[in-house]
């Protein structure tokens, strides 16, 4: 298996794949290929899965358990994040790929604003997307810029840990949800006697969560997390909308306060090289993004004022950033096209503003 392993890695592999009655399957450079004849039989997937799991109790209710999340790591090749599910009554085991080194915002070819975010004193920061459009990265590159560069106390709630960090300028405190907090909620309760500057909550996934994280917040902290909204405005309401309908008036003054920036992202493939680079929508929150969220306007008035809040903020729209990424030659148009929000919109806007941009640096805010 870690022959296998290794394998899979050294030709680029993202994620890993392995089924019992199919063969090892890994994702390279955007698609799921085969990259072994052996067919894994049910007890060698098993046994495999066991391998993984770190916890003895964990491993004597094996044929209890349905859905499994924790890391794994593998001397000399890297450490992964695992899921161990079923399908058809029989085992699967997705690994997917943790880089040894965290990356910083520029490595990322996030703009640089991002850098600016992350050292906001106060408030709630969110990193959005679908899965596996890289939030756990970009939220573990924001944490490694405070840690080279500002003296102050980190901790993260994850599920499992996944980038390592080493106390640099700052402490990082990372505990790991299920083996050294029994939840996301009760993490970040305890978080706010720890005396931190920084909580990062690796996914908000219920409403007592953002609930505690908005009080975070409020008390002083900056908290990071993560929301598996698509797009900015999503983000909004996805917040809203775990709240009761007689809490939501306050919900939205909470909101409206404690809310400092939304970086939404997608992965696309790039034209000239096997790398993915992402597409990112920038949301901050300024008086006039905050009146929006007071007075519940419609989503195309936020869409606007982040559209114009690019000198001034940094803000930038999908279809900007897709736009811009297509002009500078690193992205193909048709997957461009087949990411924006609005296709028809995009393909309007391209053939509007015609031309090209001159090709930006790679630590440009655009690329």
């Amino acid at each position: 298996m870690q022959r296998l392993i290794q394998a899979a890695v050294d030709r680029g592999a993202d994620v890993i794949h392995i089924k019992a009655g199919d063969v090892l399957r890994a994702r390279i450079e955007g698609q799921v290929v085969k990259l072994s004849n052996q067919v894994f039989t049910e007890e060698e997937t098993q046994k495999i899965a066991l391998q993984l799991i770190p916890s003895e109790k964990d491993r004597e209710r094996f044929d209890e358990i349905r859905d499994y999340d924790t890391s794994w790591a593998l001397k000399g090749v890297g450490r992964f994040r695992i899921n161990i599910s079923r399908q058809r009554g029989t085992v699967m085991v997705v690994m997917r790929v943790i880089p040894p080194k965290v990356p910083t915002i520029e490595e990322l070819f996030l703009p640089s604003v991002i850098g600016e975010i992350a050292e906001i004193e106060h408030g709630l920061v969110l990193v959005t997307g679908a899965v596996g459009t890289g939030k756990s990265t970009t939220q573990a590159a924001m944490i490694q810029w405070l840690n080279e560069r500002r003296k102050m106390h980190i901790v993260t709630l994850e599920d499992p840990i996944e980038y390592l960090h080493t106390d640099d300028a700052s402490t990082v405190t990372q505990r790991e949800v299920g083996v050294d907090t029994a939840s996301f909620h009760s993490g970040l309760r305890a978080a706010l006697r720890q005396d931190p500057d920084v909580i990062l909550i690796g996914e908000m996934r219920d409403r007592a969560t953002i609930a505690t994280a908005l009080r975070a917040a409020e008390l002083g902290q900056l908290v990071i997390s993560t929301l598996p909204s698509p797009t900015a405005v999503g983000a909004l309401n996805y917040v809203l909308a775990s709240f009761l309908d007689e809490e939501l008036e306050m919900t939205r003054i909470r909101l409206a306060d404690a809310l400092k920036a939304i970086i939404a992202q997608r992965l696309l493939p790039r034209r000239d090289n096997d790398q993915q680079i992402p597409a990112v929508e920038i949301l901050r929150v300024t008086g006039a993004i905050r009146d929006c969220i007071l007075n519940a306007s419609p989503v195309e008035e936020i869409v606007d004022l982040m559209e114009s809040g690019g000198e001034a903020y940094g803000m930038q729209t999908f279809q900007q950033h897709l736009q811009e990424l297509v002009r500078a030659g690193v992205v193909d148009y048709e997957v461009a096209r087949s990411a924006a929000t609005s296709p028809s919109d995009f393909e309007l806007a391209m053939q509007t503003l015609g031309g090209s941009a001159p090709e930006p640096t790679r630590g440009d805010v655009r690329l």
